[in-house]
């Protein structure tokens, strides 16, 4: 089912008006169409009866699930603090597992198979997100990580250690971990 934006944005361009011509013909704010075309609020009755008849089409049923309602800032605070989390959670657990003086093969092991693991899901969950935004998302930490572990233990102890690989699979899964995920769903089907 088109929303009313569509339907408005339809109309309007089969008549070649732009949004400051409908605006002036149908006495309605340009911003006001300019968020009804991009589905942010619902008109009221009265303003959608302006722009339906100046555009000659009949007044469409309102969807209130069309409409997106712009984040405010609380929710996007949030999202952003728990990606920060998220990162450091996923650094910490490598890092130890791997560069800990008293780590064994084992936990090496483990820090390796985690580190396919752990963003392969991130992957699966995230898989409308493109590659390059999931990148930066969760593997933001990792690039960071990668430069501080160079820094301060030096590249001969974090590659031998299993860190920088492990933060390599990690940074490559969050990459590529879609084209692995749809391979293997596609193969099923």
């Amino acid at each position: 089912m088109n929303s009313i934006g569509e339907i408005i944005i339809a109309s309007r361009k089969n008549k070649n008006l732009t949004q400051e011509q409908l605006a002036d013909l149908s006495k309605v704010n340009l911003r006001t169409i300019q968020r009804i075309e991009n589905n942010e609020n619902i008109p009221r009755e009265n303003t959608l009866k302006l722009i339906c008849d100046t555009l000659e089409i009949t007044i469409p049923k309102i969807d209130p699930s069309s409409v997106t309602k712009p984040a405010n800032f609380i929710e996007i605070s949030f999202k952003y603090f728990s990606l920060i989390i998220i990162n450091l959670a996923l650094m910490s657990v490598i890092g130890w597992m791997t560069l800990d003086s008293e780590a064994n093969l084992n936990s090496r092991f483990a820090g390796l198979l985690l580190s396919f693991l752990l963003p392969i899901c991130i992957v699966f969950f995230t898989l409308k997100t493109s590659r390059t935004q999931r990148l930066l998302k969760f593997g933001s930490g990792f690039l960071v990580y990668i430069v501080l572990a160079i820094v301060t233990v030096g590249f001969p102890t974090a590659f031998v250690t299993g860190l920088l690989p492990c933060l390599s699979i990690c940074l490559l899964t969050l990459f590529y971990g879609d084209s692995l995920l749809i391979k293997k769903f596609t193969a099923i089907e």
